[in-house]
């Protein structure tokens, strides 16, 4: 199965994972891949541009190879905004779309204290775009469909 979590920055969808994923699933999160080519010292909320070009393309090409795997093992993907074209992909895929949300002044209270102040833009961007993207039922709660 595949699971696509989507929210805003700091809204929990790693630590979603995190409580829903085995040791034997495949977890493809842009934060963790980047962390992992980031040498010593980068910040945990890397945000550097080459270091990012470089995730983003090993995210595509984790991506690629594990939707190949979806009917043998869990897929957990973190994208924060799918466009229309992702959302036809994991449409035809049969994924299943987590929303994550604990609402718009809980995800900017986190974002001042654990990121980089350009996340509020992201997070902005995603609270204006959430009616194209499933709904949490109620804040701090997250739903699938």
């Amino acid at each position: 199965m595949l699971y696509v979590v989507t929210g805003p920055p700091a809204a929990g969808k790693s630590s979603w994972i995190q409580a829903h994923a085995t040791a034997r699933d495949i977890v493809i999160d842009l934060d963790l891949i980047t962390r992992a080519l980031s040498g010593p010292g980068a910040p945990a909320w890397n945000q550097d541009p080459a270091q990012l070009r470089v995730a983003h393309r090993a995210r595509y090409a984790a991506m690629d190879e594990a939707y190949q795997l979806c009917h043998e093992v869990d897929v957990y993907l973190i994208h924060t905004m799918p466009n229309g074209r992702a959302l036809a992909r994991y449409k035809r895929l049969k994924a299943r779309i987590v929303a994550v949300d604990p609402g718009r002044e809980i995800v900017m209270q986190r974002i001042a204290a654990m990121r980089s102040p350009e996340m509020e833009r992201v997070a902005t961007r995603w609270y204006n775009a959430r009616h194209k993207l499933p709904q949490p039922a109620m804040p701090q709660a997250s739903r699938a469909w």
